[in-house]
C-alpha cells in the first residue's frame, strides 16, 4: 500500500493562484486530487500553507494538512506531513505535484510499485525518451542517465549522455536520452534523513534536489512511464491548453 501527498501553494511566480484556477467548473487542485484518488492509495493528503486552498478542498471532502510557510523546498513540506501523520519509516509516499491535473493514475501506481519492488531503494521516479534535439538541449528538460537494474546514475539540465558525433555536427546526432518526469515515490525514513542534510554541491550547481540523494549514496530507481505524461500547468498558456483538453467530450 502507499500514500499520496499533494503539496500545494497559492503563490506562483508565473501564475499566481493557479492551484484554485477554474478548470471545467472546479479548481485545478480538485482534479489533481481526483487523479490521486483514482490510483487507489491508502490515503490522499493535500499539504498547504494557505487557508484559501485548505477551505476550498476541505469543502469537497479532501484531507488537508496545514504546513509551515517557510519550507525551502517541496520535499521539506512532504517531510513535515510525514512527521505530522506519523508514518512509519517504511511507508511509501507518492509526491504528486498540485499542478498536474492530467497525471495518469497508472503512473502513480507505477512509482509506488517500483519502490515496493526494491527494498534497498529510497526513491522511485519515471522518465520518457527524448526524441528531438531541441528538448535534448533545453535546460528546462531534466535528463537522467540510468545504469543497470534501473538505477539512476545522474540527473542534469545539460544534454546527457552526450553523443560524441555531436561534438562536430549536433544536427546529425541521434538522441538517446531520457527526460526525467518529476513524479516521485519516497520512503518516509528517507524524507526524514533528507531534511537533515545540507545542500549538496551538485544540487546547488544544477538546482536539482534529487542530486542530494545521489550525493549521499541513496538508490533512485527509474522506469519509463507506463503512460504518456501530459504537461503540467506552469503558465497561463498551459492552463488554457488543459482547459481545452478537459472540455473535449
Amino acid at each position: 500500500m502507499f500514500h499520496i501527498v499533494i503539496p500545494a501553494r497559492y503563490g506562483s511566480t508565473r501564475l499566481p493562484g493557479k492551484a484554485l484556477a477554474d478548470i471545467a467548473g472546479e479548481p485545478m487542485l480538485y482534479w489533481v486530487w481526483q487523479r490521486a484518488l483514482a490510483a487507489g492509495p491508502q490515503s490522499v493528503t493535500i499539504a498547504t500553507d494557505d487557508d484559501r486552498i485548505a477551505s476550498v478542498l476541505r469543502a469537497r471532502g479532501a484531507e488537508v494538512v496545514m504546513t509551515r510557510a517557510d519550507h525551502p523546498s517541496g520535499t521539506d513540506r512532504l517531510a513535515e506531513v510525514v512527521n505530522t501523520l506519523g508514518f512509519d519509516d517504511d511507508a511509501i509516499i507518492v509526491n504528486l505535484q498540485g499542478d498536474e491535473p492530467l497525471m495518469p493514475a497508472a503512473n502513480l501506481r507505477q512509482v509506488a510499485a517500483l519502490l515496493e519492488l526494491y527494498p534497498d531503494s529510497a526513491i522511485a521516479t519515471l522518465a520518457e525518451p527524448i526524441n528531438d534535439l531541441d528538448t535534448f538541449h533545453n535546460p528546462a528538460a531534466v535528463k537522467v542517465v540510468v545504469g543497470a537494474y534501473d538505477r539512476a546514475l545522474y540527473f542534469s539540465r545539460a544534454p546527457i549522455p552526450w553523443p560524441r558525433e555531436a561534438m562536430t555536427d549536433p544536427s546529425s546526432a541521434e538522441v538517446m536520452a531520457l527526460r526525467h518526469i518529476g513524479l516521485y515515490a519516497y520512503r518516509s525514513g528517507f524524507l526524514r534523513r533528507f531534511i537533515r542534510w545540507g545542500v549538496a554541491p551538485s544540487e546547488a550547481l544544477e538546482s536539482l534536489e534529487q542530486l542530494r540523494a545521489l550525493h549521499h549514496g541513496e538508490v533512485i530507481r527509474v522506469e519509463r512511464a507506463s503512460e504518456p505524461v501530459p504537461a503540467g500547468v506552469d503558465t497561463a498558456a498551459d492552463l488554457e491548453a488543459v482547459r481545452a483538453l478537459m472540455a473535449e467530450p
